[in-house]
């Protein structure tokens, strides 16, 4: 049971994210269900009604049966690491606002876990997606919003939900887009010119008029074009490709910053054109590519 003074005070740190932390929808979410989830292990735990007062007191003991209870229950090391870092955000705010200490809960170390590199096409598996997805679709300019849009993914990195925001307004595209990303940040990324080709092909095509309240890439029926049409476009291609199930649309965008890493891009520049709010998410691309290279050497050095 969780007493309504910390069920308010929950609600109100979730709109902080929302409003003040840029936090998507999707982000506030996870939150709310981590943090709402920790609760009720503290309450079950304690024997009573978790509010203000026992949730200042929890301690490193408490912590550590949170922890091995979650593991008990098989949660992954991973997602623990995730539930105790939003734990840990929303017992910093609430220490703040009600001059609590909260050292036992924030040095709290999250469990070690093997991060998930990154899994990019190779350069002509990512060409040939784009030319392969055209081929899903009997209309023509499905057909060539299918390779403008897998194109916009691969060639500027684009997350779906990014390129699937744009509007009849970004039409034609310009040399640079301004692109709100994950928590409302915002960057610049330059537009190639097979991107805005392709982009102009699938409109000249398209039967919709683009107006610029409309979005740019529509279904059959005039609405939004859906993420998992995408998603499923990609998946007959690849199935007809011969290449596994991690060539998903967000792969494009890995294939984007490791081929742009290969070629000698700045590590701090793909950063930028990503919008990764830290440098670490893009170092991953560096393992990545480490990992490539010691691959050519095992095949190609004499001596291996």
């Amino acid at each position: 049971m969780i007493a309504p003074a910390l069920t308010h005070a929950l609600a109100e740190w979730l709109d902080h994210a929302r409003a003040i932390d840029g936090a998507a929808d999707n982000t506030v979410k996870a939150y709310q269900a981590d943090v709402l989830g920790f609760l009720a292990f503290m309450s079950q735990h304690n024997g009573g009604q978790q509010g203000l007062g026992p949730i200042a007191r929890i301690g490193v003991r408490d912590m550590r049966s949170w922890m091995a209870h979650a593991r008990a229950g098989g949660v992954g090391a991973r997602t623990l690491a995730r539930q105790l870092s939003a734990v840990k955000t929303f017992y910093r705010w609430l220490a703040e606002r009600e001059g609590f200490e909260p050292t036992a809960v924030l040095s709290t170390r999250a469990p070690k876990f093997q991060r998930k590199l990154p899994r990019p096409l190779a350069e002509d598996a990512a060409t040939a997606m784009i030319d392969t997805v055209e081929l899903q679709a009997t209309e023509a300019w499905v057909a060539a919003r299918n390779s403008a849009v897998v194109t916009l993914l691969y060639g500027c990195g684009l997350r779906i939900s990014e390129a699937l925001s744009l509007t009849g307004a970004d039409h034609p595209l310009p040399a640079t887009l301004r692109i709100t990303g994950k928590g409302g940040k915002e960057r610049i990324v330059p537009v190639i010119d097979a991107a805005r080709a392709a982009v102009g092909s699938y409109v000249a095509l398209a039967p919709f008029e683009q107006t610029a309240d409309q979005p740019l890439f529509r279904g059959v029926r005039g609405r939004g074009l859906n993420p998992r049409m995408v998603q499923k476009v990609m998946e007959r291609a690849r199935m007809q490709l011969g290449l596994p199930a991690t060539a998903t649309p967000h792969a494009m965008r890995h294939s984007f910053a490791t081929h742009l890493l290969t070629a000698g891009g700045d590590l701090r520049a793909i950063q930028e054109l990503l919008g990764h709010a830290s440098l670490s998410t893009t170092q991953a691309y560096t393992a990545v590519d480490t990992a490539r290279l010691l691959e050519v050497y095992d095949k190609a050095h004499p001596r291996a």
